[in-house]
Order: C-alpha cells, then sequence, then structure tokens
C-alpha cells in the first residue's frame, strides 16, 4: 500500500510538472512578435469582466485643436471587486490604447486573480498625446512618467469612493515596462500609491536603440527601400488576397495568423520584421502627427496653421508614413527639449531614455522584478544581459516568445499573477 501511494505521489508531481513545463511553439523572435499565443496555448481567462470606459479632464484650461475635437476627454478602462482587494495600474506598449488585445489579455488576468485593475492608454497615444501629456511631445520617458503618474492620481480620486484597496500594485508591457520603472522611481518621492510591487513586461532598456531597430525592419526589408513602400504595401494585400482563397476569410487575430502559418508554411524572416515595421510604423506616424500638431512644432503640418475638423489630412499622414523615428527625434524632439533644457546634447537626452539612467534604482527596488524573453526582438545587442545582471533573481528570461508574442501564455500569465500575489517562484 505505502509502495502504491509513493508511486502515485510521484505520478502526480511529474504530472504537476509537466504541467508548467513551458511550450509556447514559436522558437523564431520574429513569428513569435507577428503570430503571437494561438488558443491551445493560452491562459483560460473569462470571455468577459465588467468593465467601464472612464473619462476625465487633466488640464481644465486645454484648448483642444479643431481636428482633433473627438478626443476632448483623457480615457481608461476600469475594472472592480465587490470587496477589498489590491488595485493595479496597467500602462500600455507603444501607439496602444487601454483597449488594445494585450491590456484585455493583462486585464482578464488580474481581474480574474481578485484586483481591481486600472488601464491606460500609452503616452505615445493620440487620445492621451492630445488629452493628457504636458509637452504634447511623447517619448521622453521622464515627461512620459509625470504625465502617467498625473492621471493615475485623478483616476484614482475618480474611483476611490467606489472601490475598497488594500494595496498598490504597477505593470506595463513594452515601452509601458519602461515607464512604470519610471513611475515607481517617482513614486519614492511623492509617496501617493508606495507600490507594493512592480513588474515590467518586455521593456526596452534604451527607447532609442529599440525604435531604431523597429524602424530598420521596415526600412531594411522592403525591396528597393521606403522609395518602395507602396509596391511592398501592394504585394502584401495579393498575399493576403491569395489567404483568403485558401481559407475563404481574413481575420486579424493570433489563431487567424497561426491557422495561416500552419497552412502556407512560415513566411521569410524578412517579411515578417517588415510586417512588424509596418506595424510600429502605423502607430508612430498618428505619435508624430499628434505631436506636430499639439507642440505647433512646424515638422509636418506649417507652424501656426489651424487645421479644421474638415481639412484634408491625406498629404500630411503620407509624410509621417515616411517619417522614422529618428527623424521624429532629429526634427522635433530634440529641438523642442533643447529648448526646455538649454545645453542638452543628443546623447544625455538619448541617456535619459534608458533604463541606465536610474540603473541604481533598479538594483536596490527589490519590489521590481523583470519578464522578458531571450530573443526579444527590440533589445540591442548586449541589452539581455545587462537587463540580467540589474535585475539578477527578480528576471524571469525565457528562452522564446518573442517581443510580447507570449503575453498571453499559460504559464506566462501565471507567472505574471504570481509575481503579485507573492506566490513562490514568481519574483521571489
Amino acid at each position: 500500500m505505502r509502495k502504491l501511494l509513493l508511486m502515485l505521489f510521484i505520478l502526480l508531481l511529474t504530472s504537476t510538472a509537466w504541467a508548467s513545463v513551458y511550450d509556447y511553439p514559436f522558437i523564431n523572435g520574429y513569428e513569435a512578435t507577428v503570430l503571437g499565443t494561438p488558443s491551445l496555448y493560452r491562459a483560460a481567462l473569462p470571455e468577459k469582466i465588467p468593465s467601464k470606459m472612464m473619462e476625465l479632464t487633466v488640464f481644465a484650461e486645454r484648448k483642444i485643436p479643431e481636428v482633433f475635437w473627438y478626443q476632448n476627454k483623457f480615457r481608461y478602462s476600469f475594472s472592480s471587486q465587490k470587496g477589498e482587494a489590491p488595485l493595479i495600474f496597467v500602462i500600455a506598449g507603444t501607439g496602444a490604447s487601454f483597449y488594445s488585445a494585450k491590456m484585455r489579455v493583462l486585464q482578464k488576468a488580474f481581474y480574474q486573480a481578485g484586483f481591481h485593475v486600472i488601464c491606460l492608454s500609452s503616452p505615445t497615444y493620440f487620445n492621451f498625446i492630445v488629452t493628457a501629456s504636458k509637452s504634447g511631445v511623447p517619448g521622453n520617458l521622464i515627461e512620459d512618467s509625470r504625465d502617467l503618474y498625473r492621471v493615475m492620481q485623478l483616476a484614482w480620486e475618480q474611483v476611490k469612493d467606489k472601490i475598497k484597496v488594500s494595496e498598490f500594485y504597477l505593470t506595463g508591457y513594452s515601452l509601458g515596462a519602461a515607464q512604470a520603472a519610471f513611475v515607481a522611481k517617482l513614486d519614492e518621492d511623492r509617496r501617493r500609491f508606495n507600490f507594493r510591487k512592480v513588474l515590467m513586461i518586455n521593456p526596452p532598456v534604451s527607447l532609442y536603440n529599440s525604435v531604431k531597430i523597429l524602424d530598420g525592419m521596415l526600412e531594411d526589408n522592403i525591396p528597393g527601400g521606403l522609395d518602395h513602400f507602396y509596391e511592398f504595401w501592394e504585394e502584401m494585400m495579393r498575399r493576403l488576397s491569395e489567404t483568403y482563397k485558401l481559407m475563404g476569410y481574413i481575420e486579424f487575430t493570433e489563431n487567424f495568423l497561426y491557422d495561416v502559418y500552419r497552412k502556407k508554411g512560415p513566411p521569410s524572416e524578412e517579411f515578417l520584421a517588415a510586417l512588424i515595421g509596418i506595424s510600429f510604423r502605423i502607430s508612430s506616424e498618428n505619435m508624430v502627427f499628434a505631436a506636430d500638431v499639439m507642440s505647433n512644432a512646424g515638422f509636418i503640418v506649417p507652424k501656426n496653421r489651424v487645421l479644421s475638423a474638415t481639412d484634408p489630412l491625406t498629404d500630411y499622414v503620407k509624410v509621417a508614413a515616411r517619417t522614422s523615428f529618428e527623424d521624429y527625434f532629429d526634427g522635433l524632439f530634440y529641438p523642442y527639449f533643447a529648448s526646455q533644457h538649454p545645453g542638452i546634447s543628443k546623447e544625455a537626452l538619448i541617456e535619459s531614455m534608458s533604463l541606465k539612467s536610474i540603473e541604481l534604482y533598479l538594483q536596490r527596488a527589490r519590489k521590481i522584478g523583470l519578464v522578458t524573453n531571450e530573443d526579444d526582438i527590440i533589445l540591442a545587442p548586449g541589452e539581455l544581459d545587462y537587463l540580467v545582471k540589474v535585475f539578477g533573481a527578480r528576471a524571469k528570461i525565457y528562452p522564446n516568445g518573442g517581443h510580447c508574442g507570449n503575453i498571453a501564455e499559460k504559464n506566462n500569465i501565471n507567472y505574471i499573477v504570481g509575481f503579485f500575489r507573492n506566490e513562490r517562484g514568481a519574483g521571489q
């Protein structure tokens, strides 16, 4: 009998260990970034959760440009538990809103785990730039984090009478992960939230390095360069037409892309890189246009030109689509911040847009953890080693997953939630 019980115990341990094996399917970082997590590998999350879209005014005196008439309030989402619970703020990645696909995954995971959840759009998202950015020129981690901290306080004031909060947590993915670290450092001084735990999910080390990598994915993988962008776009549409003939439908979801992948075989790494570059460029062109209008920089729209709600914007959008981050940095971003901080060099400004500028804080802040992947495509050579050096045992590094491609993977979600629950093996 004892032998039988021992065998059953061993089988239980073995099956438990097997269930927790990380088996994310894509070993190529580009594939993972584009294809995400197919349903077979995703965490079991509720289809729907209680969630409200909230609105607030950040700058009462701000006059919204007529061309942005529909962006009159800052928007975020709020999910609440019935009883007392921790409140977690979640910050979106570059160009993403509070309602983007990755944000909904995290929102559902944290709500299911028993947290109140406030989801915030990226400071590089259109609505944030127009309504909540003090400068109107996003990309400066210090300034953007101050803007985030401001809206966190306003959101908390708006909901605090509706919920009971035991403690505050903070997380973000991609650019939002880097901003979470800067917000946490700011809170060390201002003590509004006293965040108990902070988790960075797939952060860039240097924002400048990462966006140059993303720009290069587009510019280096379009035959003939950006001058042939529209020919590349037409070729991509042709491939999608072929996919439609093969499958009978087109749906830009991770499961659909995975089905295409299985039926047609993996596309070339160059094509995947170009897709990633296009996605980033679409996000950045909206950011550049909004920043130019809000700051009246004259970078794309002529200085002092007042755009109405009915003015055609096609020509401006075309220019923005051909604008790299380096163009934005040299032509708008650096001149603006140089005017605010006379004498600052480009090198010093770039350094301030890096985790290295707060390295000592990150080494000492034991409450801050890190989750990333060895094949994260936005990390420059040596930057993964840097993260491991800074975070040590607080770093969870998966062997594959690309840039946020595994964010919904069941083991990753378990780790992320477990980090805030103080579960063994998660952030300990």
